[in-house]
């Protein structure tokens, strides 16, 4: 039966951020209708961050096995296990580990979930009808704002012939329950990366085919690092090679055609991954009838995250800007203060930190050393290996640094980490840059003994080195001296 619903948000896509919308409004007692055409939970939970860091966990694992040796443990054999050697893998449990970790979080995003919070929740495609409407299956919706969180999804380049052949993406990766045998990775931005090394850990010959520069978005110092660790492991990456067609072997694989400058070359694999980016998700949702700008990127919006047409918001990947669930549940919240509290809340990228979960991890916040010679010119580069810190030669875990950008007020503007446990040190730096602290309160902390943290500390007191050799400063300490 046909209805009209008239709330105060109406909230297209039940992701990351759409759900942050829908449950924050609900608290606050505002009437809510949530529409979703597909899994709730969205990428991250069902296809994207959640199985994906799953799967690396067992790599890691699988890794950690063949490392043992290392450390004084072995095999029951009492043979140390070798560099050459490979634990057994069980693909059907790595599998139902993947989904098991899927299954223990999909509650938490679940219909009835949101349904028990007040919201109204719609199964289904949506779509605007004009300025002020939207459809979703008989049901009309009027609201008074209009959320649009509808995600990205996997492109697909159009390479000749890659129609024709089995190929996987992200959305159908972690159904697998078989070797992947001989893999081929087409991209080598952060998907391409983690899933090369982690099934390369879990047994398969991998090449990685990427047409311009491998992670080309983060320092080149310090993706050189990760790069040349995943290549040790076994992973051969292909940089400024290009696809120019695929095709099916006799076998059932694949055959790639690649083009370089020395000419045309053919390599074979068994399975197939195209990671070449994401692309948002806007068809069938009728954004022209509704005054909606958008492009190929996504929908374009002001810092507020207002859409051509001011009813309407776009946020997360649907906004065609940084693709990532934490970038998402922030524009919730500058959604959020717009709607609800009528505060201007203005999106700010610089305080966005990012990760890339390879093993060493790679992260990063606010300005790279490139960007911030453009902004501000003559800036100070603070650095401290891994190699130096106690807890990482503890953990045999040496391979890395931070990379700190400051003015020359000591104001930190941007930090960038490659080892173990970045993403996890990057938390700390994101805040920092978020509230404009300078080196002096960093260097004013005190980190507990032996962390890895503690390099960034180290590095925030080498901003000081200087002034230990300035000629005033020594006179002024024999100076007090003389007082005793």
């Amino acid at each position: 039966m046909a209805e009209t619903l008239t709330p105060d948000i109406c909230v297209i896509g039940a992701g990351s951020g759409g759900l942050v919308v829908a449950s924050a409004a609900a608290a606050f007692g505002v009437d809510v209708v949530l529409i979703e055409k597909g899994k709730m939970g969205g990428d991250c939970l069902n296809y994207g961050c959640v199985p994906s860091k799953a799967i690396i966990a067992s790599a890691k694992h699988a890794y950690s096995m063949q490392q043992a040796s290392k450390f004084g443990v072995h095999m029951p054999s009492g043979r140390a296990k070798t560099k050459a050697s490979q634990p057994k893998i069980d693909y059907q449990q790595v599998h139902d580990h993947i989904h098991s970790v899927i299954d223990t979080i999909a509650p938490m995003d679940s219909q009835e979930r949101f349904e028990s919070l007040g919201v109204t929740v719609l199964r289904g495609a949506a779509r605007f009808t004009d300025a002020k409407t939207v459809v979703c299956n008989d049901t009309t919706i009027k609201a008074r704002r209009i959320v649009v969180a509808t995600g990205s999804e996997a492109f697909v380049p159009p390479i000749p012939g890659l129609d024709t052949v089995n190929y996987f993406t992200n959305e159908t990766l972690f159904d697998r329950t078989e070797p992947a045998g001989r893999m081929i990775v087409i991209g080598a931005g952060p998907i391409g990366m983690e899933m090369a090394q982690a099934h390369h850990r879990l047994g398969a010959q991998v090449t990685v085919i990427e047409g311009f520069k491998a992670l080309a978005n983060d320092d080149p110092e310090l993706t050189s690092i990760v790069l040349d660790k995943i290549r040790e492991e076994g992973v051969e990456i292909r940089e400024g090679v290009k696809v120019a067609k695929v095709a099916k072997t006799a076998s059932g694989g694949v055959a790639l055609t690649l083009e370089k400058e020395s000419g045309e070359e053919i390599i074979e694999g068994d399975t197939l991954l195209v990671a070449a980016g994401r692309a948002a998700t806007l068809e069938g949702l009728g954004l022209d009838k509704a005054g909606i700008e958008h492009t190929k990127r996504g929908i374009k919006v002001d810092k507020t995250m207002r859409t051509t047409n001011r009813r309407v918001y776009a946020i997360g990947d649907a906004a065609g800007g940084l693709q990532f669930t934490h970038v998402a549940g922030y524009h919730a919240g500058l959604v959020i203060r717009s709607i609800l509290f009528r505060m201007r809340a203005k999106e700010n990228t610089h305080i966005i930190p990012w990760c890339t979960y390879t093993q060493p991890e790679l992260a990063h916040v606010g300005h790279t050393e490139k960007t911030a010679r453009e902004a501000f010119g003559n800036v100070t580069i603070l650095r401290w290996p891994y190699a130096e810190n106690d807890r990482a030669q503890a953990e045999k875990k040496t391979t890395g640094l931070i990379k700190m950008v400051t003015r020359k007020n000591g104001k930190i503007e941007g930090v960038s980490i490659v080892g173990d446990m970045a993403g996890e040190m990057i938390n700390m730096w994101a805040l920092a840059i978020s509230q404009g602290l300078k080196v002096r309160d960093v260097a004013g902390y005190v980190p507990p003994y032996p962390t890895m943290s503690e390099i960034g500390k180290r590095a925030a007191t080498t901003f000081y080195t200087e002034s230990t050799k300035n000629l005033w400063v020594r006179r002024v300490i024999r100076f007090l001296r003389m007082f005793g």
